[in-house]
């Protein structure tokens, strides 16, 4: 299967949009913005220009749903092909998913432990099973890890039902699922937020089933899809259904649905900015580099932006985004050597084979 650059450009802005707000909210932890002063209208502007970007800014975890609907497209657009050349051999597409995962996952442990300048907030223990103690423990960013491994176990079921039912009624009984065990969770149960945020996966079904039949739809209409998601008419979309799909964060019936409204507005952005960056080649490379290695640099980015954030709270704001910038350029580096180091050896050694006896 050729792989689509804009997904991997998107993948880059995602993950590199998830370290930036990590870094934000550190070095913003204790900070407190003032409002406008209209008696001075220089003041007033840059004033207003500051709280639209830290108001941005602090979206970022948004672009975690983004991941989501592109896990969803990327793993049906990669096994539609099988399914149409014969049968899938669903144990070596777990083993090929699961050697994918968890290599770096636990690589991203070791580094963890051995690595200076990170931030340990939590001390090195045995831990409950019970989620409000160990969902987020040492690096508050695998949680999604546990949710991804969720979302494969039930994939073969996911993948035949789309294809049985059609995208759309797929993603509407998908939707159903979703919201249904979110309004369980919360409104019922009164259970914790960190099930619906991605303990328990079937909560973010609706963005994965998206990314699903968003995947079919693009390969029945390539043309029609990408017009709308890189020809800046998702772009202008998603600006203006963002601030409705902001205002469901105002209750707790309207928290059911708003994960898979903000992850979609989010996604319309990010890919609609893909779509911008697609147009120039080199920048498009470097983003499509990144969005390639994203998973390395999704596990180890928060503990060194936490670390960093923590000392530099003194410094005027100008100067956290020119550090910024050299940050997430190292931390991208240092995640993809990580990981294309890791699958390297992962390949070595799988692919090691005894020598058969005469």
């Amino acid at each position: 299967m050729k792989r689509l650059l804009w997904i991997d450009i998107s993948k880059g802005l995602a993950i590199l949009f998830v370290a930036y707000f990590h870094f934000f909210t550190t070095y913003f932890q204790h900070g407190v913005l003032t409002p406008p002063d209209w008696t001075n209208l220089a003041t007033g502007v840059l004033t207003v220009l500051r709280l639209v970007w830290f108001k941005v800014s602090g979206l970022g975890f948004h672009a975690v749903g983004v991941f989501i609907i592109l896990s969803g497209w990327t793993l049906m657009q990669s096994t539609a092909p099988r399914a149409e050349s014969g049968a899938i051999a669903w144990w070596a597409w777990y083993r090929a998913r699961f050697l994918r995962l968890y290599p770096m996952y636990w690589v991203a442990h070791l580094v963890y432990l051995l690595s200076p300048f990170v931030a340990r907030l939590e001390p090195v223990d045995d831990r409950f099973i019970d989620i409000q103690m160990n969902f987020m423990y040492l690096n508050a960013a695998w949680w999604y890890f546990s949710m991804l491994i969720q979302f494969y176990l039930i994939f073969p079921l996911l993948f035949r039902a789309a294809r049985r039912f059609g995208p759309w009624w797929f993603l509407l009984v998908a939707c159903a699922a979703g919201f249904f065990a979110r309004y369980m969770l919360l409104i019922v149960w009164h259970q914790s937020g960190l099930w619906v945020l991605g303990g328990f996966a079937i909560c973010r079904l609706p963005e994965f089933a998206l990314g699903m039949s968003l995947a079919m739809w693009h390969t029945q209409s390539t043309a029609r899809v990408e017009w709308l998601l890189l020809r800046g008419a998702g772009l202008v979309l998603g600006l203006i259904l963002y601030p409705a799909a902001l205002q469901l964060y105002g209750g707790l019936v309207e928290y059911i649905f708003v994960d898979f409204a903000t992850g979609t507005c989010c996604m319309l952005e990010i890919v609609g900015i893909a779509g911008i960056i697609l147009l120039f080649k080199e920048p498009a490379k470097l983003f499509g580099l990144v969005g390639f290695y994203s998973y390395g640099l999704y596990l180890i980015h928060q503990p060194y932006v936490i670390w960093l954030g923590l000392r530099i709270r003194e410094l005027p704001i100008w100067m956290f985004l020119l550090i910024c910038i050299p940050t997430l350029a190292v931390l991208s580096a240092w995640g993809m050597l990580l990981e294309k180091a890791t699958n390297m050896l992962v390949n070595k050694l799988t692919s090691f084979r005894k020598p058969a006896h005469a």
